[in-house]
């Protein structure tokens, strides 16, 4: 768990802020999880930093929620474009 605080820390992943007084900071937790070789043995452990963000309150502590992701035909639309761009076969 040391290595992924280090690793985060290096990525700047956060950075340290005052907490306002007449507010509840949201909380968070770690999740384990262990990564296995193809023989079945431990290869390695894991661990990740998640938020607990449903203790969230809309309005008070966030006023939208948007994640902007491309549609898997849009992507692949623009991959075969920009083949033909480039005279590659797509086959």
């Amino acid at each position: 768990m040391q290595s992924e605080v280090e690793a985060l820390e290096k990525n700047g992943t956060w950075k340290l802020v005052e907490a306002p007084t007449d507010k509840q900071t949201i909380g968070c937790r770690w999740i384990y999880k262990l990564k296995l070789k193809p023989d079945g043995t431990i290869d390695r452990y894991k661990a990740r930093l998640v938020a607990k963000g449903y203790n969230q309150v809309k309005g008070e502590d966030y006023t939208d929620c948007f994640a902007r992701v491309a549609k898997a035909v849009t992507v692949r639309s623009f991959l075969l474009w920009q083949c033909l761009e480039d005279g590659q076969s797509i086959i």
